[in-house]
C-alpha cells in the first residue's frame, strides 16, 4: 500500500433507499470472503475552504444483457449479466466533486448543462444518501480513534461536474459509465474504505449496468435474490490484462438520442413479453456460465456465438414487447449480415462477434490479427462522408493496421466473400469507426489543472445554446 494512504477499517454495511427514503430494516449482511479491488483513498486535505476530487469511468458492453428489473426503485434485475470494460482512451465519463462548507447548496452539471430539482432525481439522491451515510460511519470511526481533525464532508453540500467524451443516450451505455464515475468519485471523495463490490450496490441504485463500470476487464453483475438488493452486486471475473489479443470496433450507426429510453423500453418488456419470461428461466443461466468458462480459456469461438445469439435474443425480446421496440436500423441489420458472410467465408471460424445494446451502434469483438479486415469490409460497404480513402476522422488508425498508402474499403474482400451480400450503403451511413481495446476500471485523476470546477466552484466549460 502506499506509504501515503490510509489503512482504516472496512465497512460492508450498506443500507438500500427505495424512493429515496432509506428502506427500513435493510443492510447487506457481511461478506464472507475478502472481495477484490479494494480502494483505500488518499487522504483529502482542506484547500481554501473546500475538498475536491476529479475521477474518471468507462464504458461497459454487455455480452449477455441486462434487460428487465425485478424491483424498478433499488434497480434489482430479472438476470445476470456479463460485459466487457472498454479502455477509456476513446470512451469516457469525467467527474469533479468539491464539498465545501460555503455551499448553499448541491448543485450538478452534465456535459455543461445544470439540472435542477435534483430531490426529484431518486436515482441521484440514492447515490448520494448512501455514500453520505458511509461517510458518517467512516466518521464516526475516527472520532472513536481519537482523530478530531477529520473534516465532515457528510454535513458539505456538493458541486458535481460531470462530462462524457462520447453522445448521451445514443446507446453507447452512457448512463453506466456517468453513474459509476460519480459514486467512485464520492467514495474518493468520503474516503470510504469499502470494496468495488460493495460499492457497486450502490452504483447499481443509480444505474444497473452502472455497477459492472467499477471494475476492467470481464464483469459479471450478479442479479441476487435478496429483496433488499443486498446481493445484487457486480464481481470481476478476470482482469484486463488477461486477454490482450481480443480488440474492439464500435461502428458509430447514430449518435442521435434515442427514441425509447432503456428505463423505459426494459419496463414495457417485462409487461408483456413472453420470450422474455423464457430468456431469464432457461437461457441467461446456462449462457453465463459457458461464456464464463470461454473468456477464461481464451476461446474466441464460444465467446463469439454466444456474444452474438444473445444480442440477437435481446432484439427478438424487444420485438416481442407489445407494442414493439425498434433499436436497430438498416445499416445495423446490414452490419449482422456482412459479419455473418465474413464468419461464412472463414468455413464457419468466426472471425468477428457483433453485439448491440439498445441503440443502432454496432459493437464488435475480435481477434486483433483480424482487425485489418473487418475495418476494410465496414468502409467499403459502409463508405465516409467524404468519399473512400484514409480518412482520419471515419477512422483513426492509431494503432497501424493499414500500411501507409492503403486505403479504407480497397483492398481485396476475403477470398470466398459473396460481394452481393449487402450492397454499399451511402456515404456517413457509418459515422466513425472507433478502434479500442478491454480496459481498466475507474481512475482517481491527480492532476492540479485536471478537474472540471473553477476556482468559484463552477464548470469551467458550459454548453454552448
Amino acid at each position: 500500500m502506499p506509504k501515503n494512504v490510509r489503512h482504516v477499517k472496512k465497512h460492508t454495511d450498506i443500507r438500500l433507499w427505495k424512493n429515496g427514503k432509506r428502506k427500513k430494516g435493510s443492510s447487506t449482511p457481511q461478506i464472507n470472503q475478502e472481495p477484490d479491488n479494494i480502494f483505500y483513498t488518499v487522504p483529502s486535505k482542506m484547500v481554501s475552504s473546500y475538498v475536491e476530487k476529479t475521477t474518471t469511468a468507462p464504458v461497459n458492453i454487455a455480452v449477455i444483457k441486462y434487460w428487465g428489473k425485478r424491483d424498478t426503485s433499488l434497480i434489482l434485475p430479472t438476470n445476470s449479466s456479463l460485459s466487457v470494460t472498454l479502455s477509456q482512451d476513446q470512451l469516457q465519463s469525467k467527474t469533479t466533486i468539491r464539498a465545501s462548507p460555503n455551499f448553499p447548496s448541491t448543485r450538478l452539471w452534465l456535459n455543461g448543462v445544470e439540472e435542477f430539482n435534483l430531490e426529484k432525481n431518486k436515482r441521484l439522491q440514492a447515490c448520494l444518501h448512501e455514500t453520505r451515510f458511509l461517510r458518517k460511519i467512516h466518521e464516526k470511526s475516527l472520532l472513536e480513534s481519537g482523530q478530531k481533525d477529520y473534516i465532515p464532508l457528510s454535513e458539505y453540500n456538493l458541486h458535481i461536474c460531470s462530462e462524457n467524451n462520447f453522445p448521451t443516450a445514443a446507446g453507447l451505455a452512457s448512463s453506466a459509465s456517468g453513474f459509476a464515475c460519480l459514486v467512485y468519485a464520492l467514495s474518493q471523495l468520503f474516503e470510504l474504505p469499502i470494496s468495488a463490490t460493495v460499492l457497486s450496490r450502490v452504483a447499481r441504485q443509480g444505474s444497473g449496468s452502472a455497477c459492472r463500470s467499477l471494475f476492467g476487464g470481464f464483469v459479471a453483475w450478479q442479479m441476487g435474490q435478496a429483496e433488499d438488493g443486498s446481493d445484487s452486486q457486480a464481481v470481476q471475473i478476470v482482469p484486463e490484462t488477461h486477454w490482450p489479443n481480443l480488440e474492439v470496433l464500435i461502428c458509430v450507426v447514430s449518435d442521435a438520442k434515442k427514441g425509447i429510453s432503456s428505463t423505459e423500453g426494459m419496463q414495457s418488456t417485462v409487461n408483456s413479453s413472453e420470450l422474455l419470461k423464457h430468456r431469464i428461466t432457461h437461457v441467461v443461466p446456462n449462457r453465463m456460465v459457458k461464456i464464463e468458462n470461454a473468456i477464461l480459456a481464451r476461446d474466441f469461438q464460444t465467446f463469439a456465438e454466444i456474444t452474438m445469439r444473445d444480442s440477437n435474443q435481446f432484439h427478438a425480446v424487444c420485438l416481442d414487447t407489445f407494442p414493439p421496440i425498434f433499436y436497430l436500423n438498416d445499416v445495423s441489420r446490414a452490419i449482422i449480415q456482412l459479419l455473418t458472410e465474413l464468419n461464412k467465408s472463414n468455413n464457419g471460424i468466426f472471425k468477428a462477434a457483433y453485439t448491440f445494446d439498445a441503440g443502432p451502434n454496432a459493437v464488435i469483438y475480435a481477434p486483433r490479427e483480424n482487425l485489418r479486415e473487418i475495418v476494410n469490409l465496414i468502409a467499403r460497404y459502409f463508405p465516409p462522408n467524404q468519399g473512400s480513402g484514409n480518412c482520419e476522422e471515419y477512422f483513426n488508425d492509431h494503432s497501424s493496421l493499414f500500411s501507409q498508402g492503403e486505403s479504407l474499403g480497397k483492398l481485396d474482400l476475403p477470398i470466398g466473400f459473396n460481394s452481393q451480400v449487402i450492397p454499399v450503403f451511402p456515404n456517413d451511413s457509418v459515422k466513425k469507426i472507433l478502434h479500442t481495446r478491454v480496459g481498466e476500471g475507474p481512475k482517481l485523476v491527480s492532476g492540479n489543472n485536471d478537474g472540471l470546477l473553477n476556482l468559484e466552484g463552477l464548470p469551467k466549460r458550459l454548453a454552448t445554446k
